[in-house]
């Protein structure tokens, strides 16, 4: 699957990727909301190969799609099915050298578009992490809303976080 946007191409990720991952995973103020620690050059290779292995959305997989700047991947989009029929979460990830320059908004849109009109999915959610405000203010300039806010329920680096869930319809994209 490839999407293109008037500045950025959306495409699976290819081993090509590794170091401009490594160039925005390796940093504390990407990660602080994720996961995964930050990588290392030690384990970047291990860490990039583990996202690698799946990327099949009608296989009922999750799909990572690297975006394309000028040659460049300045960021990662995760689609997963959700349990119920036509349900996708979306996550994205990306390199804060390229941020407040619209990019997130444009990847993150394009996603949609493919999401309600090819794949034609009923509604497309967002699972973040309160403390997240970029993202937050993503999900809502995207026109999506505010469905929960769940008190202490994700265990993350050695603490109970609190987390917001945002959503969108087909009919309301």
């Amino acid at each position: 699957m490839n999407l293109q946007t008037k500045r950025l191409q959306l495409r699976p990720i290819e081993a090509k990727d590794l170091n401009d991952y490594f160039e925005f995973y390796q940093l504390d103020s990407v990660c602080q909301y994720l996961p995964n620690e930050p990588w290392t050059p030690e384990n970047k290779t291990e860490n990039f190969e583990s996202t690698l292995s799946s990327t099949n959305l009608e296989n009922g997989s999750k799909l990572l799609l690297s975006v394309i700047y000028q040659e460049k991947a300045i960021g990662v989009i995760f689609i997963m099915p959700d349990e119920m029929i036509d349900t996708f979460e979306i996550g994205y990830v990306f390199n804060p050298t390229f941020s407040k320059q619209g990019f997130a908004f444009e990847a993150v849109s394009a996603t949609f578009d493919y999401l309600f009109q090819i794949i034609k999915a009923h509604r497309v959610f967002a699972n973040l992490d309160t403390r997240n405000i970029a993202s937050m203010k993503l999900c809502e300039k995207l026109g999506m809303r505010q469905e929960a806010h769940y008190m202490e329920d994700y265990w993350l680096k050695g603490e109970w976080t609190d987390s917001y869930i945002y959503g969108i319809l087909n009919r309301e994209w």
